[in-house]
């Protein structure tokens, strides 16, 4: 099948790869514009702008989508998938193909729709999440869904743990589903939707005052980013990992103090000799 892609970051790069890999032609690929990516001064592309360069696929950066709906329709894609790219797609490019667009996204919809699916459901204390190939409408993640696949969540997973399976379950999912598009009739979403606001970094403040389970939550939400914290003597530590001991008491196992990297909690703890356990 001809296809146009849209996605920008790590996430979306599997998909890209494993669509080329089963054969399909990617006539043009969408992504975010060169960002600061890191603490130089210059500016990088996308993840997936640097796939698609390594695979000799055609590549556009617009400001916004709307900027290239004529090069879609000019493409002769049937179809467009879409894999965190970080827009939304306005109505002229979504009627740009003649099978539309389909979505990948990382939760069993409705439940979670929006920005930030994998944490919320971390946060929510959700003992399964999933991946739904969904079709795009006007609507914030509204489309039908052709197709699903639930997973549990660990009770230690992190966010970014998370996020890499359900980046493999969901590649597979697209690949399957991809070649049934044109005939399948895709599902009106079922059951009370939810969603997942952006996350803000206020949020992973620890509340030491909050039950264990809700501040591990919040530990396992906030990792990769933007990082769990806490502060001591002023200043902002970040908490990776922890664990509960005996007495069900949350114990930091991997920290980061400001300005410098990741270190165990016991040679954090070396060096601050005098700090009372954090929490009391």
């Amino acid at each position: 099948m001809r296809l146009v892609f849209l996605g920008s970051p790590d996430d979306a790069v599997p998909t890209l790869r494993a669509l080329v890999d089963a054969g399909h032609e990617v006539a043009l690929v969408v992504t975010q514009p060169d960002r600061r990516r890191g603490r130089g001064s210059g500016t990088a592309p996308s993840p997936v702008n640097a796939a698609a360069l390594e695979l000799g696929l055609d590549v556009r950066t617009p400001s916004r989508a709307r900027e290239v709906v004529d090069e879609v329709w000019a493409s002769g894609a049937e179809l467009g998938v879409v894999v965190a790219f970080g827009q939304l797609l306005p109505d002229e490019l979504l009627e740009a193909l003649p099978h539309g667009f389909v979505n990948l996204h990382f939760s069993l919809l409705p439940r979670w729709r929006g920005a930030a699916p994998v944490e919320r459901a971390i946060l929510a204390g959700d003992t399964d999440t999933g991946v739904c190939v969904m079709r795009i409408d006007s609507g914030l993640d509204t489309g039908p869904v052709y197709a699903c696949e639930r997973t549990p969540i660990d009770p230690d997973e992190t966010a970014g743990e998370l996020r890499a399976r359900l980046v493999e379950l969901g590649t597979r999912l697209m690949v399957e589903t991809l070649p049934r598009v044109p005939e399948l009739e895709p599902q009106p979403q079922q059951g009370e939707p939810t969603y997942a606001d952006k996350l803000t970094v206020d949020e992973f403040r620890i509340d030491w005052f909050r039950p264990a389970d809700e501040i591990m939550r919040v530990i396992r939400a906030g990792n990769p980013r933007p990082g769990a914290w806490t502060t001591v003597e002023g200043k902002r530590l970040k908490i990776w990992r922890a664990t509960r001991n005996d007495q069900g008491v949350v114990e930091p196992v991997e920290v980061q103090p400001e300005g410098r990297p990741r270190m165990t909690w016991e040679a954090w703890r070396r060096g601050h000799p005098g700090t009372p356990v954090l929490g009391t």
